[in-house]
């Protein structure tokens, strides 16, 4: 039950390393990724859906820190919105399209981070989330077939 728990938990933020341990934890390739699954999508969900509360809540402090320091009488600055990193950005978001998007950035930033991400570029589609439960599936099937084929050659 713990051994489920911990993999279900530990996945939810390293998603792509929690599967090399289920053979040394002693679980079948099954049991690895049911608990793995679990623990991505649950982290999946509060991320892609909470992704409005955790960027307001960055807007929010950031806009407490520029009134204290005016308050202090420090000049702020104001941020250009239309920057050189922004374009990029945009850039490289045209450029690598929403399919890789969906697989690539909660696999290799971590779920939280890389469902917010994908959830601010691509909340207004229908099919992200469930594209994103999709990919998580598809890799933990890979990684985890992968772990115990790899296991099996070596034992």
């Amino acid at each position: 039950m713990w051994t489920y728990l911990s993999f279900a938990l530990f996945s939810s933020w390293k998603f792509m390393f929690t599967p090399l341990a289920g053979p040394a934890a002693g679980l079948t390739f099954w049991e690895t990724f049911i608990a793995c699954s679990i623990g991505g999508y649950i982290s999946a969900t509060l991320f892609y859906f909470g992704s409005s509360y955790f960027m307001n809540l960055s807007v929010e402090r950031h806009s407490k820190r520029v009134k204290k320091a005016k308050q202090k009488g420090k000049v702020i600055p104001v941020k250009r919105k239309f920057t050189k990193t922004n374009r990029n950005v945009i850039k490289y978001k045209q450029k690598i399209g929403r399919i890789f998007t969906y697989w690539a950035f909660p696999l290799f930033l971590s779920i939280p981070v890389g469902t917010i991400i994908t959830a601010k570029f691509y909340k207004h589609y229908k099919q992200t989330f469930p594209l994103i439960i999709l990919f998580l599936t598809i890799d933990c099937f890979i990684i985890t077939g992968g772990t115990y084929f790899i296991k099996d050659l070596v034992l």
